[in-house]
């Protein structure tokens, strides 16, 4: 790991003396370390000077991937504590709603996933916010493999109604459903553009206290505003 990290520090490269000098190994025993790593990928050699190789900066992406997770993991948790509600990040991706994130607490309980959320994006907040961000075609695509289906008795009818509804979606509102994925739960989805990836940040309460929805849903998307760069840069995950 030293040797990696005194390459990393030489953007010109750095020969095995060099190395052995400045991590403080014996030379014998830096030439042998370095033979591994080229072998294994993480550096390589040319010209006699080593430099990072590509199992290396795989391993530095990765890092910071798990770094930006955990930024959006750290503000979801402050948002669910401080507005007192379960808190989810998704995106669509791919052709598919996916779920990457939920913070809840023993105060703060979620929605249970009893129903697949990829494949009944018709009938919660999340999947029709994501789905609000896409084009026509797009939402035609996802329906023809995904199709409405009753998932409680509050569930839109048919793909027809949901397309209507979509349209009628006013670009960077927060969108809400009552009791369509999970009777006696209320969920409320704030849209998200980060570049030509459709994202959303979700909260849910019980029914019973549906008058804090939307003023819940419109303190989540100050919140939003108010840190979107940093946001933005954590969730192009």
């Amino acid at each position: 790991m030293r040797l990696l990290e005194t390459v990393a520090g030489h953007a010109y490269g750095a020969t095995a003396k060099q190395l052995a000098r400045e991590t403080g190994l014996a030379l014998p025993t830096a030439y042998h370390l370095l033979r591994t790593l080229v072998h294994e990928g993480y550096l390589r050699r040319e010209r006699g000077l080593f430099f990072l190789g590509d199992a290396a900066e795989r391993l530095g992406r990765s890092g910071a991937q798990q770094k930006r997770r955990s930024t959006v993991a750290d503000t979801l948790a402050h948002w669910r504590d401080s507005i007192g509600v379960p808190m989810y990040y998704a995106l669509y991706r791919d052709g598919e709603i996916e779920v990457m994130c939920v913070s809840a607490s023993r105060q703060a309980p979620a929605v249970e996933e009893w129903a697949d959320f990829r494949e009944t994006g018709h009938a919660h907040a999340i999947g029709q916010c994501l789905l609000s961000q896409l084009d026509e075609d797009a939402r035609r695509d996802h329906l023809a493999r995904y199709p409405v289906q009753p998932v409680t008795p509050y569930t839109v009818r048919d793909n027809d109604a949901l397309l209507r509804r979509l349209a009628r979606t006013r670009r960077m509102e927060p969108v809400v459903e009552r009791q369509e994925y999970a009777v006696g739960t209320v969920c409320a989805a704030v849209p998200i553009t980060v570049g030509a990836t459709a994202a959303t940040l979700a909260l849910s309460l019980p029914a019973h206290q549906a008058d804090r929805l939307l003023p819940a849903a419109h303190r989540l998307q100050a919140e939003i505003w108010r840190h979107l760069g940093a946001l933005t840069l954590s969730i192009s995950i």
